[in-house]
């Protein structure tokens, strides 16, 4: 079993290739670019370079903050002349928050709610 399946977001593992590790004693910066894979496995595409960089929050890690800096490539139709990119459904939307990430934020803040209600209610008796 490779060590980046169990760390990144599963469709980060399947579509991305890790570049660059960096390391602080605040954060974990991974870069990562798109698999050199043509859209749809079509030969009329060929990679014609790389978006800037999108960083997305993820889980800590051992307390530290972690950053996924994420390039997709740019692909050049031969037929049609157009470049295009791969829309990929890592972030949660309106965030720049991973979506496994936003979800258990999510589930956390439900729970601190939920905790402030019960303790109001016992407060009240």
């Amino acid at each position: 079993m490779d060590l980046s399946s169990l760390i990144l977001p599963s469709e980060v593992y399947q579509h991305f290739l890790l570049i660059n590790l960096e390391e602080s004693a605040e954060q974990v910066d991974i870069y990562l670019d798109e698999i050199n894979t043509p859209p749809d496995g079509d030969c009329r595409y060929l990679s014609k370079g790389f978006t800037p960089y999108t960083t997305i929050q993820d889980y800590p890690l051992r307390g530290r903050a972690v950053y996924l800096h994420i390039r997709k490539r740019k692909w050049l139709n031969t037929s049609t002349l157009q470049v295009v990119t791969r829309s990929f459904d890592i972030a949660h939307e309106g965030t720049q928050l991973s979506k496994e990430f936003a979800a258990f934020l999510k589930e956390v803040h439900r729970d601190i709610e939920l905790e402030r209600q019960n303790n109001r209610r016992t407060l009240r008796r």
